[in-house]
Protein backbone atom coordinates (compact mmCIF):
# COMPACT_ATOMS: atom_id res chain seq x y z
CA UNK A 1 0.00 0.00 0.00
CA UNK A 2 3.00 2.43 0.67
CA UNK A 3 4.54 1.66 -2.71
CA UNK A 4 1.30 2.49 -4.59
CA UNK A 5 0.71 5.71 -2.39
CA UNK A 6 4.32 6.46 -2.80
CA UNK A 7 4.20 6.41 -6.64
CA UNK A 8 0.53 7.41 -7.16
CA UNK A 9 2.31 11.07 -5.77
CA UNK A 10 5.38 10.86 -7.73
CA UNK A 11 4.10 13.64 -10.15
CA UNK A 12 2.77 16.09 -7.46
CA UNK A 13 6.22 15.51 -5.17
CA UNK A 14 7.89 16.33 -8.15
CA UNK A 15 5.93 19.72 -8.98
CA UNK A 16 6.59 20.41 -5.58
CA UNK A 17 2.59 20.89 -5.30
CA UNK A 18 1.07 20.32 -2.06
CA UNK A 19 -2.80 18.70 -1.69
CA UNK A 20 -3.55 22.04 0.37
CA UNK A 21 -2.34 25.20 1.72
CA UNK A 22 -2.04 23.67 5.42
CA UNK A 23 0.54 21.29 4.04
CA UNK A 24 2.75 24.26 2.85
CA UNK A 25 2.31 26.02 6.21
CA UNK A 26 3.16 22.94 8.18
CA UNK A 27 6.47 22.59 6.88
CA UNK A 28 7.00 26.41 6.84
CA UNK A 29 6.34 26.16 10.86
CA UNK A 30 8.70 23.02 10.88
CA UNK A 31 11.57 25.52 9.30
CA UNK A 32 10.93 27.73 11.84
CA UNK A 33 11.20 25.36 14.21
CA UNK A 34 14.38 24.31 13.04
CA UNK A 35 16.01 27.72 12.78
CA UNK A 36 15.78 27.65 16.51
CA UNK A 37 12.05 29.51 16.84
CA UNK A 38 10.82 28.63 20.89
CA UNK A 39 9.16 25.23 21.04
CA UNK A 40 6.22 26.57 22.91
CA UNK A 41 5.55 29.54 20.35
CA UNK A 42 3.99 28.18 17.34
CA UNK A 43 3.57 32.43 16.12
CA UNK A 44 3.85 32.59 12.39
CA UNK A 45 5.81 35.85 12.77
CA UNK A 46 5.87 36.38 8.73
CA UNK A 47 2.04 36.55 8.85
CA UNK A 48 0.34 39.90 9.60
CA UNK A 49 3.78 41.05 10.72
CA UNK A 50 4.95 42.74 12.94
CA UNK A 51 3.16 41.18 15.78
CA UNK A 52 2.47 38.05 13.58
CA UNK A 53 -0.36 35.57 14.00
CA UNK A 54 -0.65 32.90 16.96
CA UNK A 55 -1.25 29.82 14.97
CA UNK A 56 -3.58 26.98 16.86
CA UNK A 57 -1.71 24.30 16.12
CA UNK A 58 0.03 21.60 17.94
CA UNK A 59 4.08 20.92 18.37
CA UNK A 60 2.92 17.08 18.27
CA UNK A 61 2.64 16.76 14.60
CA UNK A 62 5.60 19.13 13.95
CA UNK A 63 8.09 16.19 15.64
CA UNK A 64 8.46 13.23 13.40
CA UNK A 65 8.96 16.36 10.45
CA UNK A 66 11.43 17.73 12.27
CA UNK A 67 13.10 14.70 13.54
CA UNK A 68 13.43 13.67 9.85
CA UNK A 69 14.47 16.68 8.22
CA UNK A 70 17.19 18.21 10.73
CA UNK A 71 18.50 14.54 11.30
CA UNK A 72 18.50 13.96 7.67
CA UNK A 73 20.05 17.86 6.45
CA UNK A 74 23.68 17.41 7.43
CA UNK A 75 23.46 14.17 5.23
CA UNK A 76 21.45 15.20 2.05
CA UNK A 77 20.49 19.02 2.76
CA UNK A 78 18.14 20.71 3.21
CA UNK A 79 15.89 20.03 0.30
CA UNK A 80 16.60 16.16 0.38
CA UNK A 81 15.77 15.67 3.93
CA UNK A 82 12.51 18.04 3.09
CA UNK A 83 11.77 15.48 0.47
CA UNK A 84 11.95 12.40 2.01
CA UNK A 85 10.24 14.04 5.44
CA UNK A 86 7.10 14.53 2.67
CA UNK A 87 7.15 10.67 1.85
CA UNK A 88 8.23 8.58 4.84
CA UNK A 89 6.01 10.75 7.12
CA UNK A 90 2.58 10.43 5.48
CA UNK A 91 3.64 6.84 4.75
CA UNK A 92 4.82 5.92 8.34
CA UNK A 93 1.41 7.81 9.72
CA UNK A 94 -0.39 5.05 7.32
CA UNK A 95 1.29 2.17 8.76
CA UNK A 96 0.20 3.01 12.31
CA UNK A 97 -3.33 3.17 11.40
CA UNK A 98 -2.81 0.36 9.08
CA UNK A 99 -0.98 -1.74 12.24
CA UNK A 100 -3.98 -0.77 14.32
CA UNK A 101 -6.60 -1.86 12.65
CA UNK A 102 -5.02 -5.00 10.82
CA UNK A 103 -4.12 -5.66 14.50
CA UNK A 104 -8.33 -5.51 15.78
CA UNK A 105 -9.42 -7.25 12.53
CA UNK A 106 -7.06 -10.05 13.22
CA UNK A 107 -7.72 -10.60 16.67
CA UNK A 108 -12.02 -10.26 15.93
CA UNK A 109 -12.39 -11.93 12.61
CA UNK A 110 -8.32 -13.51 11.66
CA UNK A 111 -5.64 -13.12 9.54
CA UNK A 112 -7.13 -13.15 6.31
CA UNK A 113 -9.99 -10.79 7.64
CA UNK A 114 -6.86 -8.66 8.52
CA UNK A 115 -5.29 -8.42 5.54
CA UNK A 116 -8.29 -7.31 3.49
CA UNK A 117 -9.28 -4.57 6.33
CA UNK A 118 -5.39 -3.02 5.47
CA UNK A 119 -5.95 -3.13 1.43
CA UNK A 120 -9.50 -1.61 1.88
CA UNK A 121 -7.78 1.13 3.14
CA UNK A 122 -6.38 1.41 -0.36
CA UNK A 123 -10.10 1.77 -1.55
CA UNK A 124 -11.26 4.37 0.67
CA UNK A 125 -10.62 7.86 -1.06
CA UNK A 126 -11.23 10.13 1.97
CA UNK A 127 -8.60 7.62 3.52
CA UNK A 128 -6.56 7.11 1.20
CA UNK A 129 -6.03 11.38 0.64
CA UNK A 130 -4.98 11.79 4.70
CA UNK A 131 -1.46 9.62 3.58
CA UNK A 132 -0.24 10.60 0.40
CA UNK A 133 3.09 12.14 -0.21
CA UNK A 134 3.63 15.56 0.77
CA UNK A 135 0.16 15.37 3.03
CA UNK A 136 2.17 16.11 6.69
CA UNK A 137 -0.98 18.52 8.09
CA UNK A 138 -2.69 16.65 11.26
CA UNK A 139 -5.41 15.10 9.60
CA UNK A 140 -3.51 11.62 9.34
CA UNK A 141 -2.35 11.92 13.14
CA UNK A 142 -5.77 12.05 14.22
CA UNK A 143 -6.87 8.69 12.16
CA UNK A 144 -4.29 7.05 13.67
CA UNK A 145 -5.40 8.18 17.23
CA UNK A 146 -8.69 7.16 16.45
CA UNK A 147 -7.44 3.52 15.10
CA UNK A 148 -5.54 2.84 18.13
CA UNK A 149 -8.51 3.73 20.76
CA UNK A 150 -10.72 1.48 18.46
CA UNK A 151 -8.27 -1.51 18.86
CA UNK A 152 -7.77 -0.55 22.55
CA UNK A 153 -11.14 -1.18 23.79
CA UNK A 154 -10.98 -4.50 22.18
CA UNK A 155 -8.88 -5.61 24.57
CA UNK A 156 -9.36 -8.09 27.23
CA UNK A 157 -7.41 -5.56 29.85
CA UNK A 158 -10.23 -3.30 31.14
CA UNK A 159 -7.27 -0.38 32.95
CA UNK A 160 -5.01 -1.07 29.99
CA UNK A 161 -7.07 -1.01 27.44
CA UNK A 162 -8.95 2.01 28.63
CA UNK A 163 -6.03 3.92 29.29
CA UNK A 164 -4.61 3.51 25.75
CA UNK A 165 -7.97 4.37 24.31
CA UNK A 166 -7.93 7.05 26.40
CA UNK A 167 -4.02 8.60 25.81
CA UNK A 168 -4.87 8.14 22.20
CA UNK A 169 -7.98 10.17 22.09
CA UNK A 170 -6.28 12.27 24.22
CA UNK A 171 -3.27 12.91 21.64
CA UNK A 172 -6.31 12.99 18.73
CA UNK A 173 -7.35 16.32 20.98
CA UNK A 174 -4.21 17.89 21.50
CA UNK A 175 -3.35 17.68 17.60
CA UNK A 176 -7.07 19.67 17.03
CA UNK A 177 -10.72 19.68 18.76
CA UNK A 178 -11.87 18.57 15.63
CA UNK A 179 -12.34 14.62 16.80
CA UNK A 180 -14.32 15.67 20.16
CA UNK A 181 -17.10 14.01 18.85
CA UNK A 182 -15.42 10.93 18.46
CA UNK A 183 -14.24 11.07 22.03
CA UNK A 184 -17.39 11.41 23.21
CA UNK A 185 -18.35 8.80 20.83
CA UNK A 186 -15.88 6.18 22.85
CA UNK A 187 -17.23 7.52 25.72
CA UNK A 188 -20.73 6.80 25.03
CA UNK A 189 -19.67 3.02 23.76
CA UNK A 190 -17.80 2.27 27.35
CA UNK A 191 -20.88 3.86 29.46
CA UNK A 192 -22.91 1.24 27.48
CA UNK A 193 -20.59 -1.05 29.25
CA UNK A 194 -21.42 0.48 32.50
CA UNK A 195 -24.98 0.38 31.58
CA UNK A 196 -25.39 -3.15 30.63
CA UNK A 197 -22.58 -4.34 33.71
CA UNK A 198 -21.56 -2.66 36.57
CA UNK A 199 -18.46 -5.17 36.40
CA UNK A 200 -17.18 -3.17 33.44
CA UNK A 201 -17.51 0.57 34.98
CA UNK A 202 -13.36 -0.13 35.08
CA UNK A 203 -13.60 0.79 31.53
CA UNK A 204 -15.12 4.51 31.52
CA UNK A 205 -13.10 5.14 34.78
CA UNK A 206 -9.71 3.99 33.32
CA UNK A 207 -10.22 5.93 29.79
CA UNK A 208 -11.67 9.43 31.72
CA UNK A 209 -8.34 9.47 33.51
CA UNK A 210 -6.08 8.55 30.77
CA UNK A 211 -8.47 11.27 28.40
CA UNK A 212 -8.00 14.30 31.31
CA UNK A 213 -4.47 13.27 32.60
CA UNK A 214 -3.20 12.80 28.73
CA UNK A 215 -4.36 16.12 28.26
CA UNK A 216 -2.79 18.19 30.33
CA UNK A 217 0.16 16.30 29.78
CA UNK A 218 -0.07 17.58 25.75
CA UNK A 219 -0.84 20.57 26.83
CA UNK A 220 1.78 21.25 29.28
CA UNK A 221 4.66 19.55 27.24
CA UNK A 222 3.52 21.41 24.18
CA UNK A 223 2.04 25.08 25.69
CA UNK A 224 3.97 25.63 28.69
CA UNK A 225 3.28 25.75 32.00
CA UNK A 226 2.90 29.75 31.64
CA UNK A 227 0.47 29.38 28.60
CA UNK A 228 -2.90 30.38 30.29
CA UNK A 229 -4.40 32.02 27.36
CA UNK A 230 -8.13 30.69 27.23
CA UNK A 231 -8.42 29.84 23.33
CA UNK A 232 -11.84 28.10 21.89
CA UNK A 233 -10.04 26.78 19.08
CA UNK A 234 -7.69 24.32 20.52
CA UNK A 235 -6.97 22.71 24.11
CA UNK A 236 -7.11 24.82 27.29
CA UNK A 237 -7.31 25.61 30.67
CA UNK A 238 -11.08 25.34 30.07
CA UNK A 239 -11.09 22.57 28.35
CA UNK A 240 -8.55 20.77 31.01
CA UNK A 241 -10.94 21.70 33.79
CA UNK A 242 -13.89 20.46 31.84
CA UNK A 243 -12.27 16.80 31.35
CA UNK A 244 -10.71 16.81 34.63
CA UNK A 245 -13.86 17.30 36.21
CA UNK A 246 -15.76 15.20 34.54
CA UNK A 247 -12.85 12.12 34.93
CA UNK A 248 -13.13 12.99 38.83
CA UNK A 249 -17.30 12.50 38.44
CA UNK A 250 -16.87 9.64 36.63
CA UNK A 251 -14.47 7.74 39.52
CA UNK A 252 -17.07 9.10 42.37
CA UNK A 253 -19.65 7.37 40.70
CA UNK A 254 -17.61 4.39 39.96
CA UNK A 255 -16.44 4.25 43.80
CA UNK A 256 -20.40 4.92 45.48
CA UNK A 257 -22.58 3.50 43.52
CA UNK A 258 -24.33 0.16 41.82
CA UNK A 259 -27.34 2.38 40.42
CA UNK A 260 -28.08 1.19 36.93
CA UNK A 261 -31.04 2.24 34.56
CA UNK A 262 -32.70 5.85 34.61
CA UNK A 263 -30.81 6.57 37.86
CA UNK A 264 -27.12 6.32 36.49
CA UNK A 265 -28.26 8.79 33.49
CA UNK A 266 -29.08 11.34 36.11
CA UNK A 267 -25.66 11.10 37.94
CA UNK A 268 -23.72 11.42 34.99
CA UNK A 269 -26.20 14.23 33.76
CA UNK A 270 -24.73 16.02 37.10
CA UNK A 271 -21.12 15.23 36.68
CA UNK A 272 -21.86 16.71 33.00
CA UNK A 273 -23.40 19.72 33.62
CA UNK A 274 -20.94 20.25 36.61
CA UNK A 275 -18.16 19.51 34.36
CA UNK A 276 -20.01 22.32 31.70
CA UNK A 277 -20.10 24.76 34.46
CA UNK A 278 -16.66 24.45 35.03
CA UNK A 279 -16.06 25.18 31.33
CA UNK A 280 -18.23 28.30 31.23
CA UNK A 281 -16.73 30.00 34.24
CA UNK A 282 -13.82 29.30 32.79
CA UNK A 283 -14.36 30.26 29.68
CA UNK A 284 -17.75 31.33 28.53
CA UNK A 285 -17.13 32.83 24.81
CA UNK A 286 -16.27 29.00 23.94
CA UNK A 287 -19.55 28.24 24.47
CA UNK A 288 -20.49 29.13 20.80
CA UNK A 289 -18.31 27.92 17.51
CA UNK A 290 -14.91 29.05 17.44
CA UNK A 291 -16.08 30.52 14.06
CA UNK A 292 -19.34 32.25 15.15
CA UNK A 293 -16.96 35.47 15.33
CA UNK A 294 -15.28 35.71 12.05
CA UNK A 295 -15.97 38.78 9.96
CA UNK A 296 -18.96 38.51 7.88
CA UNK A 297 -17.11 38.82 4.34
CA UNK A 298 -14.49 35.90 5.70
CA UNK A 299 -17.81 33.35 6.63
CA UNK A 300 -19.35 34.06 3.33
CA UNK A 301 -15.93 34.52 0.93
CA UNK A 302 -14.16 31.65 3.15
CA UNK A 303 -15.38 29.78 5.67
CA UNK A 304 -17.95 28.71 3.44
CA UNK A 305 -15.93 27.41 0.61
CA UNK A 306 -13.90 25.34 3.01
CA UNK A 307 -15.20 22.14 1.55
CA UNK A 308 -13.74 19.90 4.22
CA UNK A 309 -15.87 22.06 7.27
CA UNK A 310 -19.44 21.87 5.04
CA UNK A 311 -21.67 19.06 5.24
CA UNK A 312 -21.52 15.86 2.98
CA UNK A 313 -24.32 16.68 1.02
CA UNK A 314 -22.69 20.07 -0.25
CA UNK A 315 -19.65 18.04 -1.48
CA UNK A 316 -18.90 17.28 -5.18
CA UNK A 317 -20.51 13.87 -6.60
CA UNK A 318 -16.90 12.37 -6.67
CA UNK A 319 -17.03 12.75 -2.70
CA UNK A 320 -20.81 12.33 -2.17
CA UNK A 321 -20.97 9.10 -4.50
CA UNK A 322 -17.85 6.73 -3.16
CA UNK A 323 -19.07 8.16 0.65
CA UNK A 324 -22.44 7.07 0.59
CA UNK A 325 -21.71 3.76 -1.52
CA UNK A 326 -18.61 2.36 0.73
CA UNK A 327 -20.36 3.57 4.50
CA UNK A 328 -23.39 2.25 3.37
CA UNK A 329 -21.87 -1.25 2.94
CA UNK A 330 -19.49 -0.96 6.07
CA UNK A 331 -22.68 -0.21 8.24
CA UNK A 332 -24.78 -3.24 6.46
CA UNK A 333 -21.67 -5.27 6.77
CA UNK A 334 -21.46 -4.97 10.62
CA UNK A 335 -25.06 -6.00 10.83
CA UNK A 336 -24.00 -9.21 8.99
CA UNK A 337 -20.96 -9.67 10.89
CA UNK A 338 -22.80 -8.84 14.01
CA UNK A 339 -25.83 -11.34 13.14
CA UNK A 340 -22.96 -14.53 12.87
CA UNK A 341 -21.52 -13.89 16.14
CA UNK A 342 -22.66 -15.32 19.98
CA UNK A 343 -21.58 -14.63 23.27
CA UNK A 344 -19.32 -11.21 24.22
CA UNK A 345 -18.43 -11.10 20.34
CA UNK A 346 -21.84 -9.59 19.37
CA UNK A 347 -22.17 -7.30 21.56
CA UNK A 348 -18.43 -5.93 20.58
CA UNK A 349 -20.47 -5.89 17.18
CA UNK A 350 -22.73 -3.78 18.11
CA UNK A 351 -20.55 -1.27 20.04
CA UNK A 352 -18.90 -1.36 16.75
CA UNK A 353 -21.79 -0.78 14.71
CA UNK A 354 -22.88 1.93 17.20
CA UNK A 355 -19.68 4.09 16.68
CA UNK A 356 -19.49 3.70 13.02
CA UNK A 357 -23.33 5.10 12.91
CA UNK A 358 -21.84 7.71 14.92
CA UNK A 359 -19.11 8.57 13.22
CA UNK A 360 -21.26 8.61 9.63
CA UNK A 361 -23.45 10.93 11.16
CA UNK A 362 -20.25 13.33 12.07
CA UNK A 363 -19.21 13.04 9.01
CA UNK A 364 -22.57 13.99 6.93
CA UNK A 365 -22.65 17.23 9.23
CA UNK A 366 -18.92 17.95 8.68
CA UNK A 367 -17.29 15.69 5.77
CA UNK A 368 -13.89 16.16 7.19
CA UNK A 369 -14.88 13.30 9.66
CA UNK A 370 -15.22 11.24 6.81
CA UNK A 371 -11.61 10.03 6.74
CA UNK A 372 -12.44 8.88 10.61
CA UNK A 373 -15.22 7.19 9.20
CA UNK A 374 -13.42 5.34 6.76
CA UNK A 375 -10.86 3.80 9.17
CA UNK A 376 -13.76 2.47 11.00
CA UNK A 377 -15.20 1.48 7.98
CA UNK A 378 -11.97 -0.39 6.54
CA UNK A 379 -12.82 -3.70 9.07
CA UNK A 380 -16.53 -4.54 7.58
CA UNK A 381 -15.50 -3.18 3.82
CA UNK A 382 -12.75 -5.70 3.76
CA UNK A 383 -14.42 -8.27 5.23
CA UNK A 384 -17.14 -7.86 2.61
CA UNK A 385 -14.61 -7.95 -0.15
CA UNK A 386 -13.17 -11.17 0.95
CA UNK A 387 -16.78 -12.88 0.96
CA UNK A 388 -17.22 -11.48 -2.10
CA UNK A 389 -13.90 -12.33 -3.63
CA UNK A 390 -14.97 -15.89 -2.19
CA UNK A 391 -18.15 -15.99 -3.62
CA UNK A 392 -17.16 -15.09 -7.38
CA UNK A 393 -14.75 -17.72 -6.82
CA UNK A 394 -17.30 -20.64 -5.98
CA UNK A 395 -20.42 -19.80 -7.93
CA UNK A 396 -20.54 -21.57 -10.46
CA UNK A 397 -23.60 -19.84 -11.87
CA UNK A 398 -22.40 -16.88 -14.82
CA UNK A 399 -25.09 -14.90 -13.70
CA UNK A 400 -24.11 -15.04 -9.85
CA UNK A 401 -20.51 -14.09 -10.64
CA UNK A 402 -21.24 -12.14 -12.66
CA UNK A 403 -23.19 -9.77 -9.91
CA UNK A 404 -20.76 -10.53 -7.58
CA UNK A 405 -18.17 -8.61 -9.58
CA UNK A 406 -20.14 -6.12 -10.07
CA UNK A 407 -20.90 -5.71 -6.32
CA UNK A 408 -17.02 -6.07 -5.63
CA UNK A 409 -16.08 -3.06 -8.24
CA UNK A 410 -18.88 -1.04 -6.82
CA UNK A 411 -17.35 -1.79 -3.31
CA UNK A 412 -13.79 -0.61 -3.71
CA UNK A 413 -14.33 1.67 -7.37
CA UNK A 414 -17.76 3.10 -5.97
CA UNK A 415 -16.63 6.45 -8.63
CA UNK A 416 -17.47 3.84 -11.62
CA UNK A 417 -21.34 4.16 -12.17
CA UNK A 418 -20.77 8.28 -12.37
CA UNK A 419 -17.55 7.42 -14.79
CA UNK A 420 -19.61 5.27 -16.67
CA UNK A 421 -22.88 7.83 -17.01
CA UNK A 422 -19.94 10.71 -18.20
CA UNK A 423 -19.13 8.62 -20.80
CA UNK A 424 -22.32 7.72 -22.19
CA UNK A 425 -23.80 11.49 -21.41
CA UNK A 426 -20.31 13.60 -21.71
CA UNK A 427 -20.72 16.89 -18.95
CA UNK A 428 -19.95 20.30 -20.95
CA UNK A 429 -18.24 23.07 -19.53
CA UNK A 430 -19.80 26.63 -18.69
CA UNK A 431 -18.60 29.06 -21.29
CA UNK A 432 -16.69 31.42 -19.87
CA UNK A 433 -14.85 29.41 -17.39
CA UNK A 434 -11.50 31.23 -16.88
CA UNK A 435 -11.02 29.85 -13.08
CA UNK A 436 -8.19 26.28 -13.04
CA UNK A 437 -7.08 24.11 -10.53
CA UNK A 438 -4.01 24.76 -8.98
CA UNK A 439 -2.20 21.92 -10.68
CA UNK A 440 -3.36 23.03 -14.29
CA UNK A 441 -3.05 26.93 -13.22
CA UNK A 442 -0.97 28.62 -16.09
CA UNK A 443 0.41 30.87 -13.15
CA UNK A 444 2.35 28.18 -11.55
CA UNK A 445 2.34 29.81 -8.39
CA UNK A 446 4.96 27.70 -6.64
CA UNK A 447 7.58 28.77 -9.05
CA UNK A 448 6.43 32.36 -9.54
CA UNK A 449 6.82 32.44 -5.59
CA UNK A 450 10.11 31.60 -5.99
CA UNK A 451 10.67 34.74 -8.75
CA UNK A 452 9.03 36.97 -5.97
CA UNK A 453 11.78 35.55 -3.95
CA UNK A 454 14.43 37.82 -6.11
CA UNK A 455 13.02 41.25 -5.02
CA UNK A 456 13.96 42.76 -1.42
CA UNK A 457 12.00 41.88 1.34
CA UNK A 458 9.00 42.86 1.80
CA UNK A 459 5.66 42.19 3.03
CA UNK A 460 3.32 41.31 0.12
CA UNK A 461 -1.04 41.63 -0.16
CA UNK A 462 -2.03 38.93 -1.62
CA UNK A 463 -5.00 36.64 -1.53
CA UNK A 464 -5.19 33.69 1.20
CA UNK A 465 -4.93 30.44 -0.51
CA UNK A 466 -1.37 31.61 -1.51
CA UNK A 467 -0.03 32.94 1.08
CA UNK A 468 1.71 29.78 2.31
CA UNK A 469 3.44 29.09 -0.80
CA UNK A 470 4.53 32.83 -0.85
CA UNK A 471 6.47 31.94 2.95
CA UNK A 472 7.77 28.75 1.86
CA UNK A 473 8.84 29.86 -1.41
CA UNK A 474 10.35 33.57 -0.01
CA UNK A 475 11.61 35.14 2.41
CA UNK A 476 8.66 37.43 2.35
CA UNK A 477 5.78 38.08 4.75
CA UNK A 478 1.96 38.18 3.79
CA UNK A 479 -1.04 40.24 5.36
CA UNK A 480 -3.40 36.66 6.38
CA UNK A 481 -3.59 32.72 5.23
CA UNK A 482 -6.42 30.68 5.56
CA UNK A 483 -6.37 30.37 9.06
CA UNK A 484 -9.09 32.02 11.61
CA UNK A 485 -7.48 33.55 14.10
CA UNK A 486 -6.20 35.94 11.93
CA UNK A 487 -9.76 37.14 11.29
CA UNK A 488 -9.07 41.05 11.50
CA UNK A 489 -6.10 40.45 8.45
CA UNK A 490 -7.92 38.13 6.67
CA UNK A 491 -11.20 40.71 6.17
CA UNK A 492 -8.75 43.27 5.23
CA UNK A 493 -7.61 40.78 2.61
CA UNK A 494 -11.24 39.93 1.12
CA UNK A 495 -12.21 43.61 1.73
CA UNK A 496 -9.60 45.40 -0.12
CA UNK A 497 -9.48 43.10 -3.28
CA UNK A 498 -13.37 43.06 -3.30
CA UNK A 499 -13.33 47.33 -2.84
CA UNK A 500 -13.06 49.81 -5.32
CA UNK A 501 -9.36 50.37 -5.45
CA UNK A 502 -9.93 53.49 -3.55
CA UNK A 503 -10.84 52.23 -0.81
CA UNK A 504 -8.64 49.41 -1.39
CA UNK A 505 -5.70 51.14 -0.93
CA UNK A 506 -6.39 52.64 2.35
CA UNK A 507 -6.57 49.02 3.35
CA UNK A 508 -3.41 47.87 2.18
CA UNK A 509 -1.60 51.26 3.23
CA UNK A 510 -2.81 50.48 6.80
CA UNK A 511 -0.82 47.49 6.16
CA UNK A 512 2.37 48.82 5.20
CA UNK A 513 2.40 46.20 2.16
CA UNK A 514 5.53 46.66 -0.13
CA UNK A 515 4.00 44.41 -2.92
CA UNK A 516 0.66 43.29 -4.32
CA UNK A 517 0.54 39.73 -6.31
CA UNK A 518 -2.51 37.82 -7.53
CA UNK A 519 -2.99 34.61 -9.25
CA UNK A 520 -5.22 35.82 -12.14
CA UNK A 521 -6.76 32.45 -13.13
CA UNK A 522 -6.94 31.37 -9.53
CA UNK A 523 -10.30 30.24 -8.01
CA UNK A 524 -9.89 32.85 -4.95
CA UNK A 525 -9.12 35.77 -7.50
CA UNK A 526 -12.11 34.84 -9.88
CA UNK A 527 -14.14 34.45 -6.59
CA UNK A 528 -13.26 38.13 -5.41
CA UNK A 529 -13.96 39.22 -8.88
CA UNK A 530 -17.22 37.60 -9.45
CA UNK A 531 -18.36 38.88 -5.84
CA UNK A 532 -17.45 42.61 -6.92
CA UNK A 533 -17.29 43.35 -10.35
CA UNK A 534 -16.05 46.99 -9.55
CA UNK A 535 -13.43 45.85 -7.55
CA UNK A 536 -9.92 45.77 -7.22
CA UNK A 537 -9.42 42.48 -7.77
CA UNK A 538 -11.66 42.36 -10.75
CA UNK A 539 -10.04 45.48 -12.54
CA UNK A 540 -6.57 43.63 -11.92
CA UNK A 541 -7.74 40.34 -13.38
CA UNK A 542 -9.39 42.51 -16.20
CA UNK A 543 -6.18 44.16 -16.99
CA UNK A 544 -6.86 47.32 -15.31
CA UNK A 545 -4.36 48.14 -12.68
CA UNK A 546 -5.20 51.57 -10.73
CA UNK A 547 -2.19 54.29 -10.36
CA UNK A 548 -1.31 53.53 -7.12
CA UNK A 549 -0.03 49.90 -8.04
CA UNK A 550 3.25 49.71 -9.97
CA UNK A 551 3.66 47.00 -12.42
CA UNK A 552 6.51 44.59 -11.45
CA UNK A 553 8.29 41.91 -14.28
CA UNK A 554 9.83 39.14 -12.73
CA UNK A 555 9.63 37.07 -15.64
CA UNK A 556 6.81 34.66 -14.96
CA UNK A 557 3.40 33.91 -17.17
CA UNK A 558 0.66 36.96 -17.43
CA UNK A 559 -1.64 35.55 -15.35
CA UNK A 560 0.42 35.79 -12.03
CA UNK A 561 0.48 39.34 -11.45
CA UNK A 562 2.80 41.20 -9.19
CA UNK A 563 2.85 45.38 -8.69
CA UNK A 564 4.73 47.55 -6.09
CA UNK A 565 2.79 49.59 -4.00
CA UNK A 566 3.53 53.40 -4.52
CA UNK A 567 3.98 56.02 -1.71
Amino acid sequence: MSAILFLAGLGRLAQGQFPDPDDVLRLVQVRDLLAGQEWFDTTQYRIDPPAGTAMHWTRLVDIPLALVIGGLTPLLGQAAAETVALVAVPLLTFGLAAFAIGRLAWRMLGARAAIFAVLACGFLPALLFQFRPMRIDHHGWQIVSVAFALWAISWRDTRKGGWVAGLAMAFGLSISLEILPLAGAFGAILFSRWWLDHAQRGWLVAYMQALSGGLVLFYLATRGPAAWTQYCDAISPAHLGFFLTAALGTWILAKTTKLRGFGLIVLFSIVGAAALAVFAMSSPTCLTTPFAALDPAVDALWYRRVLEGQPLWSQEIGTVVPAIIQMLAAIGATIAIRARSIDWVRGWWTEYLLLLVLVNIAALLVVRSLGLASIIAAIPLGWLAANLLDRVRREKAIVARVLSVLALVILLAPMTPVTLSKLVAPQTGGEGNTTAKVQEARCAIRDQAERLGTLPQGTVFAPLDIGPTILLKSHHSVIATGHHRANEAMADVIHAFTKEPAEARAIVAEHDADYLALCSDLAEANLFAATAPDGLAAQLVAGNPPAWLEPVEIGGPEEFLVYRVAD
